[in-house]
């Protein structure tokens, strides 16, 4: 019968042996095209490195190009043979005979850049095929607890990897390469000003002191309740994103500004755009919520909203969200969108992985290594806002300090900065004593007066205090805020002088 025949033909028949994705004869051929002309490697659409060659002989060649090149050496089989004579593999090949044949034909110099590309494209696809091959072999073995959610968000990261080109990017860099990025830093904060390497946070009192958000960071913005984390992370969230799509318009590429990533897992979407709405428009977010404002106000708002359309502010307010989730996302919208920031509003919200027994403090310490983790993979600044605990209202001095991070000190070991937001009008308001009437005795209407003058020389004022700081010096920044447009803002200039340093 037929079916028969099929399965007996499907029995007999050897399987096929595939191979990994590779074009040999391409290496060669791009090789040979460096060889003869070494400006080649100037032109290139795509980042080749010495692990994208499938050959071990091809990659070693390469490696020894480039650091001949980084010396501005002219390379040729000639100035090559001293550093492959003894090269084992290479004598297999025909020994350094074999470097001359590279620049035989010089069919390379046709299409190097098309080679460059295969070479490339060939190389994510041998990556893929690691990663399918993890992943199978991850989901297959149950000898280790399941963990499913776990191991989707390993292969996103590895995917992740191979989508930003990264492939082979996790082994040590040279103390060149570090340099040449930290004087493309240095470089980028001459240009600006003096003041900032990093993006902008809108506030020159704070970019001064920190000289910008930099790549890799994590930022912790820690404060008690109503003293306005909330309202300064959004302030700089909607400042770095309208100082990037500013200059992008205005036709500037190096932009001190980025697109943002704001994670709210305690304000809806809508909320936020409110608060930004209201500061913009310069209404009151109380009124705008109570629907309070006149023709004149409302005219204000649709304007503020026709122009903030285009702001490339993304917010995402799904509750509850796990670590790994959160980086998931993150990751995404870096592939989709190029964020330059994310903002985390806030740490405690998030929940860890599962497996830390039911311990908050580990929890904890496995939402600060991963938020710092993120940071570094994807190589964009975090700002996550914190709790503070209870211990701040039982002292004298109001000020907040290190160990008054709430449940878990890994959060000040993983961060690159801790940031305090304080405010002493809100505890001096809260002092205040009773209203004085015409028949009270003198001594309330005195302690009325007293309270009166304390508060008008705090009112409106607020302290940044930068506890900690790996790049720099420690200290607090002396801001403005205006509580009916939850704004933060710099102080005049003449205000300005009795900063602390």
């Amino acid at each position: 019968m037929p079916e028969q025949d099929t399965l007996s033909r499907a029995h007999t028949e050897t399987p096929k042996i595939r191979s990994l994705p590779a074009n040999i004869e391409a290496e060669a051929a791009f090789l040979g095209a460096v060889l003869i002309d070494n400006r080649v490697l100037e032109e290139l659409p795509s980042p080749i490195r010495p692990e994208h060659f499938f050959e071990p002989v091809h990659a070693r060649v390469f490696e020894r190009i480039l650091t001949l090149m980084d010396r501005s050496a002219v390379v040729t089989p000639v100035t090559l043979k001293p550093y492959f004579e003894t090269d084992e593999a290479l004598k297999e090949l025909g020994g350094i005979t074999y470097l001359a044949r590279l620049t035989a034909d010089g069919q390379g110099l046709l299409a190097p850049r098309e080679l460059a590309e295969q070479i490339y494209d060939l190389a994510l696809l041998r990556e893929l095929v690691t990663v399918g091959r993890n992943l199978v072999e991850g989901a297959l073995d149950t000898s280790e607890d399941v963990a499913p959610m776990l191991q989707i968000e390993q292969a996103e990261a590895s995917l992740f990897k191979v989508a930003e080109g990264a492939a082979g990017q996790n082994e040590a860099s040279t103390f060149g390469m570090a340099t040449h990025k930290a004087l493309g830093m240095i470089e980028m904060a001459i240009n600006s000003g003096g003041n900032i390497s990093g993006k902008t946070t809108g506030l020159t009192s704070i970019n001064e002191k920190i000289g910008g958000l930099h790549d890799s960071d994590l930022i912790i913005l820690a404060g008690r309740p109503g003293m306005g984390k909330t309202s300064l992370v959004t302030n700089i969230a909607f400042n770095c994103a309208d100082r990037y799509l500013r200059d992008k318009n205005d036709g500037i590429d190096e932009s001190v500004g980025a697109p943002v990533a704001f994670f709210s897992l305690e304000m809806s979407a809508d909320q936020l755009a409110t608060r930004i709405l209201s500061e913009q428009a310069g209404i009151s977010s109380e009124a705008l919520r109570m629907g309070k404002i006149s023709r004149d106000d409302f005219q204000k708002l649709s304007f503020a909203s026709q122009r903030l359309a285009e702001l490339p502010l993304f917010i995402d307010d799904t509750p509850a969200l796990t670590i790994a989730a959160l980086r998931t996302r993150a990751r995404r919208l870096k592939r989709k969108h190029n964020i330059g920031l994310i903002v985390v509003d806030y740490l405690q919200l998030l929940q860890g992985s599962g497996r830390a027994n039911d311990n908050r403090v580990n929890e904890i310490s496995e939402i600060s290594r991963g938020l710092k983790t993120l940071a570094k993979e994807i190589e964009v600044p975090v700002i996550a806002l914190s709790q503070l605990s209870r211990a701040v209202e039982q002292r004298e001095d109001k000020t907040p300090m290190l160990s008054d991070l709430r449940e878990s000190g890994s959060i000040e070991q993983d961060a690159d900065m801790v940031w305090f937001v304080y405010r002493e009008d809100y505890y001096v308001a809260a002092k205040e004593p009773k209203r004085p009437v015409e028949t009270d005795d003198q001594k309330v209407h005195e302690a009325y007066a007293a309270w009166m003058a304390e508060m008008e020389q705090v009112f409106g004022l607020a302290e940044l205090v930068v506890a900690k700081q790996r790049h720099g010096s420690t200290g607090k920044v002396r801001m403005k805020f205006e509580a009916r447009i939850t704004k933060f803002s710099d102080l005049a200039d003449d205000d300005r002088r009795a900063d602390y340093v």
